[in-house]
């Protein structure tokens, strides 16, 4: 006969802490009885009656754990914290876990249909006759939930014991909300921007990782084999039930790892099922760990908690596997609320377990095509969003045009220079398209609204290569002949090229002057640069054939996941890039920068008098941060020296020569020069820009340039006036290290 029981641990609240549990139990040298506590409690708060003495002391997850002898006519009468009491106790139900093979789980919100689903499943497919599921439930909130599950259990002919553990008392985490709300959901995207709602223990993740223990006194412990998984998980068949595979092993223990997987799209009006679940995330294996123990088999010290079993170590060869249904335990209005839908596709393993287990019908990943090359009829696309960079414009489309380029788009707002009077030139010219730049009307960065209309451009969906750069970013191939042919034809089957940023400083050059920056501006950050965290930033050179939905400052974004497999993304130095990185990461790391091939010269600040127009002028993009002193400082970085654009020089030259052979484009750009020098003379005669430039000119700002890779990120973040003068006299080849306390205020 099958039995369904339900018990209740037996808590009580002391004020200054809570007895979660008091189990029990008889062994050879006799009563054995076992105190949970919910925090730390003293040995000399808890005074047993003559004739118990404590046995054992220790702590599991920051909660105390005492276990006292109790002799055969002793009651469990105890002083605690001053008040005498007698103490219920558990009693173990070994008869219904002996020789069995037994799930031990928490159900924290899901339905009974779920629940019996899950059963059913390990009773199906690894032979398991027992569980004893901990309810999270608060007392008296879900009772159809007990009565539904008795009734199904019997209706289904269900062949296990089941028992339902319930709490007078909250066992989660005291610092999170109801864990079924997307803040809680391991993989939700956008965390920082939720609005999260208050702490609730009763339904929180669980915080009380001593249950485990609990569950092996009141009865696990004389079971065959015990599972350790939640009834939002499903453990995958192999040739043997995972009971067996435990049993079978010489330690008596297995990890079990998990992989979370989701529905693509969950249906209206439905709750979500098992069944619904057929994506992965290709990016993230999203491993959950937890153990399948043969009781009778490990030491005696062994410890049950939440993910391992403490003093006893799993078997090295022989590990199980589930997956994690996890729009059961998070079930949001929207799969996007709990997962990135970018990283999703389809796990042909969760189709068939849905089509055959549940005749499922789940609604299924689009399927779409990489868009065929032979449609671009285009060329090599730069898009761009520009203000106030009329002395500058020229020189950037010449060397651009030199290498290989041959459209660019640009955006403009709000010029005072004479640049959008230039572009627009230059485009009845044919040399660049110009647009009005409708930030206002879209309600965005102005960088951003640029990005967005660019993308229904004929000249950007026709391309066969697009990326976007700035005019302060110059991109210098280092291969061949230094043209994008010569990048292509050293990575032939790339179609994205991560150009990871150097930043070249003011090599101390203090006015403004009209010759080339690729030719001034020589000093820059040495390869190995990874602090500041803005130094290793990358843009992207893309082929535009459908793997992504929409342009992006660094990169294209909206992976479009059907297609991931279809990636091919290097480095700078032709190195394939993690599929860690497809989704979002915009800058390079310890393992990923390169520069062998391609990079790309970031002249942040150029001279100090074009610097003091740039921070007059503002940002694109970060629109609502100052360029002032802290971002000098950061971007601003004159190591070493890097001439390896310089070999471009003369097809630059030719190709500017040519711009400015047209009278016309020739005094447009003498207008935007004219307009630059008087805009540095007029902000210089103000007090707050003439100190400004003072502090970028001086001495302790030109020693700082040299010494970014001595400094924490810290520092970067807390801006330069927290280097200490004789810090700042180390010598910058010298072996040293300076940082400081992290700031709560980002520096700008």
């Amino acid at each position: 006969m099958v039995a369904f029981n339900r018990s209740r641990l037996k808590s009580r609240d002391f004020g200054a802490f809570v007895l979660l549990d008091a189990v029990e139990t008889v062994r050879d040298d006799g009563r054995l009885l076992t105190l949970f506590f919910d925090r730390e409690v003293l040995p000399e708060q808890i005074c047993p009656r003559q004739g118990a003495e404590l046995n054992t002391y220790g702590t599991l997850g920051g909660q105390t754990v005492m276990r006292f002898h109790l002799h055969d006519a002793v009651s469990p009468v105890f002083t605690i914290d001053g008040q005498e009491c007698s103490i219920e106790v558990a009693t173990p139900s070994f008869a219904a876990y002996e020789g069995r093979n037994a799930l031990a789980a928490v159900r924290n919100g899901e339905d009974a249909e779920v629940v019996l689903d899950w059963l059913a499943y390990h009773v199906d497919q690894h032979q398991m006759d027992a569980a004893m599921i901990l309810d999270r439930a608060k007392p008296g909130e879900d009772e159809a939930f007990a009565r539904d599950l008795q009734a199904g259990q019997r209706q289904r002919g269900l062949n296990c014991n089941v028992e339902l553990l319930s709490s007078d008392m909250p066992l989660g985490r005291a610092d999170l909300p109801p864990e079924w709300h997307p803040f809680c959901a391991p993989d939700a995207p956008g965390k920082d921007r939720m609005d999260v709602p208050s702490p609730d223990r009763w339904h929180s993740p669980l915080g009380t990782v001593a249950v485990y223990e609990m569950m092996r006194l009141r009865g696990l412990s004389h079971a065959r084999a015990v599972a350790n998984i939640d009834v939002c998980d499903l453990i995958t068949r192999g040739e043997d039930s995972i009971f067996d595979l435990a049993v079978n092993t010489s330690s008596g223990l297995i990890s079990l790892v998990g992989r979370r997987c989701y529905p693509w799209r969950l249906r209206d009006q439905a709750n979500p099922h098992f069944s619904d679940h057929i994506c992965v995330q290709f990016d993230n294996p999203g491993a959950s760990n937890r153990w399948c123990i043969a009781p009778n088999q490990v030491s005696d010290r062994a410890v049950w908690r939440l993910v391992r079993i403490g003093n006893v170590n799993p078997s090295g060869s022989v590990t199980g596997a589930f997956y994690r249904f996890t729009a059961l335990r998070h079930p949001a209005p929207s799969v996007s609320q709990i997962v990135p839908k970018t990283s999703l596709v389809e796990d042909s393993y969760l189709i068939n377990q849905s089509e055959a287990l549940w005749n499922g019908s789940p609604e299924r990943v689009p399927q779409i095509a990489l868009t065929p090359t032979a449609n671009q009829t285009g060329g090599r696309v730069i898009v761009t969003a520009m203000k106030n960079e009329g002395p500058f414009i020229l020189e950037w489309l010449a060397y651009h045009r030199a290498i290989g380029f041959d459209d660019v788009i640009v955006y403009t707002n709000d010029c005072t220079d004479g640049t959008d009077t230039m572009l627009k030139l230059l485009q009845r010219r044919g040399y660049v398209q110009h647009r009005e730049n409708p930030f206002r009307e879209m309600g965005l960065k102005p960088q951003h609204a640029a990005l967005r209309s660019a993308q229904e451009e004929e000249i950007v969906a026709n391309a066969a290569w697009v990326t976007c750069i700035d005019v302060d970013e110059f991109v210098n191939i280092k291969c061949g002949d230094g043209t994008l042919d010569a990048l292509f034809e050293h990575v032939p089957d790339a179609n994205m090229i991560a150009m990871t940023w150097r930043l070249f400083g003011n090599g101390n050059v203090h006015l403004f002057d009209e010759s080339p920056v690729i030719e001034q501006f020589i000093r820059c950050a040495r390869e190995f640069t990874p602090k500041p965290h803005q130094a290793w930033g990358f843009k992207t050179l893309f082929r535009n054939v459908g793997l992504f939905k929409k342009l992006g400052v660094h990169r294209p974004k909206g992976l479009n996941p059907q297609l991931w497999e279809s990636v091919h993304w290097v480095n700078g130095s032709g190195q394939p890039l993690p599929r860690q990185m497809y989704r979002n990461s915009w800058r390079s790391t310890t393992g990923t920068y390169g520069y062998d091939l391609v990079q790309l010269n970031h002249y942040a600040v150029r001279s100090a008098e074009s610097f003091l127009v740039k921070r007059d002028r503002g940002r694109v993009n970060h629109v609502d941060r100052d360029q002032g002193l802290a971002y000098w400082f950061r971007m601003n970085n004159n190591a070493e020296v890097d001439r390896s654009i310089a070999r471009m020089l003369p097809k630059m030259r030719g190709e500017l020569n040519k711009l400015l052979k047209d009278p016309e484009i020739a005094e447009a750009h003498d207008y935007s020069l004219k307009c630059h020098r008087t805009k540095i003379e007029e902000l210089k005669a103000r007090p707050d820009y003439n100190q400004f430039y003072s502090a970028l000119t001086s001495q302790r700002m030109e020693r700082l340039s040299l010494l970014h890779s001595h400094f924490g990120a810290n520092v970067f973040l807390s801006g330069p006036e927290v280097v200490p003068d004789e810090v700042i006299a180390k010598r910058p080849d010298a072996d040293w290290f300076f940082t400081v306390e992290r700031q709560d205020v980002t520096q700008h």
